[in-house]
């Protein structure tokens, strides 16, 4: 019932494409050395792609490759180094019995304890533009040390200082040669790397490096700049894995003083492109590409991987996909000539499911599949979650999974679905008036409606006026404005007559500060700021632009999260300005600010909501702001949100 989400053996994206594009070029390139970026958004399916290319590698005698995670060397006090010295004791350890490789890495790795010498004895910076400490700056902190040493600090151990002045003595009296011209330095360094390769009787080494975006600046910095060192050093080959923004936000972060950048492309863009020669980026999912991911990441844990129906079927979806623009989404058709019939249940429950769920899907989580497989994470935990109270069987997994695209990318939406739920005994009629409306629209759109059809209908709209119908639910008028909520009542299966309350006690955890998922440092630190006042909130306009949609998602469900549960809703809430910030992003963030003003208690809120309101300035949203304004204007439950909202109408009357 749980899909993991490390990465897969199995290849269910048809990745495959991308690592041996990787391979092919690291082929067609064999002397000199080489940068790739495996970029794309966590969860995207980089390390999946970076598995791959190390298993393209593996039987290969004169291709070395090698794996480091730039998260294991988090907290390291000198990662730089130990990214170099790993390096090259990894390459000792794949020649264990060669005398000729135990000496050539002996002179590299005391290059390596030069730099780290150099580092405890004073923290000498050894950055990229001066590369390695010269002898006469080490002999510098020698005399420093053993002036502490003369005169100790309260805060300096004597112990410490020792080890270091006696390390640094040693160090300058058994120091290279050419250890005091630093140019001459790094070409020794490469040139003893390079004998190192020939030592090993390398063509090619392979440096894959993963989950850097997933450390902190001063970290990643380390890491790339270490491998800047290799750049000039011919037969090596680095496949580096991250999200641009997430090592252009380190980049910022670790030298805070660059200048604005002058040209089209920012400085943090350029040090990047700088770095890695041939980028590569791991493709979002289209609807029809999510249709088989969901289809397959069921079918697997239904049937398992080594079962021949579902390698059949997997078989039939990479020749599906090798053409998304033509792909059918394993129908139900695909799926039973590739697994026979019949169809098992949970085979033909995982077709249904990625049928009805996979364009809302796809839209919420902007085909990122670590998202969908949370998200199907979710919906099985839930489900078994029922099972074991001793209601599972109420459970339907296709209407919870209906109701949880609600909760996850419309949450205000969903707290309104399921408090009319609670308070109407699990059958909201403004739903099922809502589903009416929608299912009539969709017909009298396709014309689809016979002539027997309409005169049932007109039957019914008598009868109903004979008994006198019931007026529209509020609710429907303001869901009828909504593209979102419309396209979600729309797909099947509709939930008219079903009792919402179990659906609504399974989904009722309390969602994280960002949406229930692990986010990254640089979005804490922004939702942050947007709570923050006016001026810090404003400062945040550009960071806001360079947000991914999945992204803005995130930060707006934990901004709005945060004001909603304030204890007092009359003075204006931290985070007022921050939404008006994210109201500035596009239309669907302005949407969703308009909604979130609709959705307050008018009785307890000041006038606040009334700058909420006036900050939206997206011309297909203003006239509706204007009509919530005026509706303000016209009730009295609130003396003083009437009295400034007619105030605000007559002023912009005159103008």
């Amino acid at each position: 019932m749980f899909l993991n989400d490390h990465e897969t053996a199995t290849d269910l994206l048809y990745y495959e494409a991308i690592a041996k594009t990787v391979v092919r070029f690291i082929r067609e390139t064999p002397v000199a050395p080489i940068t790739i970026g495996v970029h794309g958004d966590w969860g995207a399916g980089k390390s999946s792609v970076l598995k791959m290319t190390e298993a393209a590698f593996k039987d290969k005698e004169r291709v070395l490759c090698l794996w480091f995670n730039g998260w294991t060397f988090e907290g390291f006090e000198d990662a730089k180094t130990v990214v170099v010295e790993t390096i090259v004791e990894e390459l000792s350890r794949a020649r264990p019995t060669s005398k000729k490789v135990a000496d050539a890495a002996k002179k590299v790795l005391r290059r390596v304890d030069w730099l780290k010498m150099a580092h405890r004895a004073g923290g000498l910076v050894f950055t990229a533009a001066t590369g390695i400490p010269t002898l006469d700056q080490v002999r510098g902190v020698v005399d420093t040390v053993t002036a502490f040493l003369a005169k100790p600090q309260d805060h300096i151990s004597i112990e410490d200082l020792k080890s270091v002045a006696s390390h640094a003595k040693e160090f300058v009296k058994e120091a290279p040669e050419d250890a005091d011209r630093l140019p001459a330095h790094m070409h020794e360094f490469r040139k003893e790397f390079e004998e190192l390769l020939d030592a090993a009787e390398l063509d090619r080494l392979v440096v894959i490096v993963d989950d850097l975006d997933r450390c902190l600046p001063k970290t990643a910095i380390a890491t790339l700049e270490a491998i800047r060192l290799f750049l000039m050093v011919d037969r090596t080959a680095f496949v580096i894995g991250a999200d641009e923004l997430m090592i252009e936000y380190a980049v910022k972060e670790h030298f805070p003083d660059l200048p604005p950048s002058t040209g089209p492309v920012s400085y943090p863009r350029n040090y990047l492109e700088k770095l890695i020669q041939v980028p590569f980026r791991v493709p979002a999912l289209g609807v029809a590409e999510t249709r088989v991911y969901i289809t397959l990441l069921l079918a697997e844990l239904a049937l398992t991987s080594e079962d021949a129906r579902f390698k059949k079927l997997l078989a039939v979806a990479r020749e599906d996909m090798k053409r998304p623009w033509q792909s059918r989404g394993l129908d139900a058709k695909m799926v039973a000539d590739a697994v026979g019939n019949p169809v098992p249940a949970d085979v033909k429950q995982a077709q249904l499911i990625s049928t009805h769920l996979t364009r809302l899907l796809t839209e919420g989580t902007h085909g990122n599949p670590r998202q969908i497989k949370r998200f199907l994470n979710s919906m099985m935990l839930r489900q078994a979650i029922a099972e074991e109270r001793g209601f599972g069987a109420d459970i339907k997994l296709i209407v919870l999974g209906k109701i949880m695209l609600a909760e996850r990318f419309y949450p205000d939406f969903y707290k309104q679905l399921a408090q009319l739920a609670t308070a109407e005994g699990g059958k909201p009629e403004a739903l099922v008036q809502f589903e009416q409306g929608i299912k009539n629209s969709m017909e009298s759109a396709a014309g689809t409606q016979s002539s027997e059809a309409a005169s049932e209908s007109t039957g019914k709209k008598s009868a109903t006026k004979a008994t006198a119908p019931k007026a529209l639910a509020p609710e429907v008028a303001d869901w009828s404005k909504n593209e979102w909520i419309k396209g979600w009542a729309a797909i099947d299966p509709p939930l008219a007559g079903i009792d919402l309350l179990p659906y609504v006690f399974v989904t009722r955890d309390k969602r994280g500060s960002l949406g229930g998922i692990t986010a990254s440092a640089h979005l804490e630190s922004l939702v942050a700021r947007l709570m923050g006042g006016k001026m810090v909130a404003r400062g945040c306009v550009t960071d806001v632009a360079n947000l991914s949609p999945q992204e803005v998602d995130e930060v707006f469900n934990a901004v709005s999260d945060q004001i909603l549960q304030a204890d007092d809703m009359r003075s204006e809430p931290k985070g007022m300005h921050g939404l008006l910030v994210l109201s500035e992003r596009g239309p669907e963030m302005g949407r969703r600010v308009l909604e979130l003003a609709k959705s307050l208690d008018v009785a307890k809120v000041g006038i606040w909501p009334l700058h909420l309101v006036a900050g939206i300035k997206d011309p297909a949203l203003v006239n509706e702001a204007n009509a919530l304004r005026k509706i303000w204007s016209e009730q009295d439950e609130n003396p003083q949100l009437k009295k400034a909202a007619t105030l605000m109408e007559s002023l912009g009357k005159k103008n």
